[in-house]
């Protein structure tokens, strides 16, 4: 502590009381510690797997730089999800001002670059499929003379390369643009990175979600996972049963998501690259459902007579799964990934417990008094549902926990713990032969004063006692962020750019730990996300050279 501090100490010790300012100081200390020293990597985030960048430079200008496809690319120009990307890019890069014709009396010096030459050198580009589980995201990028090309098997890459490029321009105090002589071979570490939002706590517009979907891209984030009912509402308008919405919904009309939304969102989310998995949880959290669907929902009793309230899904009656049945089926058509999840969390038995047709149906069946045998019991039959319509399901660990018979390729979703805990369980899981998912380190809902990122940046989900064929089953980790103290007015900046933090963990090697370069980049590519629009939240006492100007 410098002599200077001392004394500010000393002065504010007497104001404010001992104990508490110590905490503060303490806690002030470790903060004014981040380095402030440019990474040798710039501003690269997510950083890539190997990376060399050379002194030399080349200038970029609005008017004679384009991206094209190379000649041998198999995308071709019909491929409009490159098309997108090319202009979107070009407008991160020069603004939204539009390419102005290199005019014949001026001439292009031997240190500027003209070109991005894309390649896509897989025969199947998929440029009009949808990203999975096991799309090739890998890439190579080489900027030098006479132009820059970026290859990669399949489009996804090329949307990460584009992304990488971009993020390798920079530009002097006048505001010309360079970009210096680069290697770069690319792939994530984990296929799964995804964010989760919760649209029931708080109905979140299109338009929130929609900016979101482009920073996850900006973050190399392929997964967002759409918590889109709870308790609270139940704003998916279904075409099968709309009395769902209409009855569940904040607002019949204006707090919900139309069939024609959810098209675009997942359209939308497929030019950049991303999934769309949807979660619709039962037997609890589903408060909503009860209001549009008779009967779905088990009622609670006080003493012997019923209270009026209800409990989970009631899973004895033959109409329940009539209507999962239904429902599952529709959602298998309108969500294209080859996954949906289905909670299966925090379920409360108090009222069946209360209920004395449950009471029978457990004694019938030998449950005894453990209802986790009834939820195992539901949790099946539902599997089964959606295993008929060749949906793949991700589950929370409970389902696990409860020894509920599971589909080899079924996902695990831990959540649960403290560090110890969650390790515990990733163990467990794997050990079971099934793939893993975690969240537990970064329920970014939770906050705290100071950088909490550095928390998120440190968490690894391989970090379990485990053989490598193990390690093998985690496919990656989401960032969560639950709505009940969140909507459209502070959703952005309470997940960026923490969940940055989160995207390196599971797109960077693992080695990839020292968190002084991590904050020397972060810093920047915060300001870059602040820059094309997006208010992120700041690192620490900085400034960016285009601050966020609002809405």
């Amino acid at each position: 502590m410098t002599a200077a501090l001392k004394f500010t100490v000393l002065l504010l010790t007497l104001v404010c009381g001992r104990g508490q300012l110590f905490n503060d100081i303490d806690y002030f200390d470790e903060e004014v510690k981040p380095a402030v020293l440019d990474s040798k990597y710039g501003s690269l985030w997510p950083l890539p797997q190997k990376v060399k960048i050379s002194e030399v430079s080349f200038k970029l200008t609005s008017a004679s730089f384009k991206i094209v496809d190379a000649k041998d690319s198999s995308a071709g120009p019909s491929c409009s999800l490159l098309k997108d990307a090319y202009r979107r890019y070009y407008e991160h890069m020069f603004g939204i001002a539009k390419r102005q014709q290199l005019s014949k009396s001026r001439r292009t010096g031997p240190s500027e670059l003209t070109e991005l030459q894309v390649w896509i050198t897989s025969p199947d580009s998929e440029c009009d499929g949808y990203p999975s589980v096991t799309s090739d995201e890998s890439y190579e990028l080489v900027v030098d003379q006479p132009y820059a090309v970026l290859k990669a098997p399949k489009v996804w890459g090329a949307l990460h390369g584009l992304e990488t490029f971009s993020q390798l321009v920079y530009e002097d105090e006048y505001g010309a643009k360079s970009i210096n002589t680069t290697q770069i071979s690319d792939f994530p570490r984990f296929a799964h990175r995804g964010i989760l939002l919760d649209t029931s706590r708080h109905y979140l517009p299109i338009k929130v979600i929609l900016a979101n979907l482009e920073t996850m891209a900006m973050n190399k984030i392929n997964v967002f996972h759409w918590h889109i009912v709870d308790d609270q509402s139940f704003p998916y308008l279904s075409r099968t049963f709309p009395q769902l919405s209409q009855q569940g919904a904040y607002h019949p009309y204006t707090h919900v998501y139309t069939p024609a939304d959810v098209k675009m969102v997942i359209e939308f989310a497929r030019l950049r690259g991303i999934r769309v998995i949807p979660e619709f949880d039962t037997p609890g959290h589903t408060q909503s459902w009860g209001k549009g669907q008779k009967d779905l929902l088990t009622p609670c009793y006080s003493g012997s007579e019923p209270s009026g309230t209800f409990g989970p899904v009631n899973p004895i009656l033959n109409t329940t799964y009539d209507f999962m049945s239904q429902f599952f089926k529709e959602i298998s058509t309108v969500f294209p990934d080859a996954y949906m999840h289905l909670g299966g969390d925090e379920v409360d038995f108090s009222c069946w417990k209360s209920n004395p047709d449950i009471q029978k149906f457990m004694a019938q069946h030998g449950f005894g008094d453990d209802y986790s045998k009834l939820e195992s019991y539901y949790i099946q039959k539902l599997l089964n549902i959606v295993s008929s319509t060749s949906k793949g399901y991700m589950i929370w660990q409970e389902v696990f926990d409860n020894g509920v018979k599971l589909k080899p390729d079924t996902i695990i979703h831990v959540w649960k713990g403290n560090q110890e805990q969650y390790q515990s369980e990733m163990a467990k899981v794997t050990s079971s032969g099934y793939q893993t998912l975690l969240s537990t380190p970064w329920y970014l809902n939770r906050i705290s004063y100071g950088q909490d990122w550095r928390g998120h940046y440190k968490a690894d989900p391989q970090d379990f006692q485990g053989t490598e064929e193990q390690k093998k089953l985690v496919v990656g980790g989401e960032a969560c962020l639950w709505g009940e103290f969140v909507d459209a007015t502070n959703l952005t900046p309470r997940l960026w750019p923490r969940a940055s933090a989160v995207a390196e963990r599971l797109w960077s090697a693992k080695e990839v730990t020292d968190v002084n370069d991590a904050f020397s980049r972060l810093s920047v590519h915060r300001c870059r996300l602040v820059e094309r629009g997006i208010p992120a939240e700041p690192l620490f006492s900085s400034f960016c050279p285009r601050e966020y100007k609002g809405v």
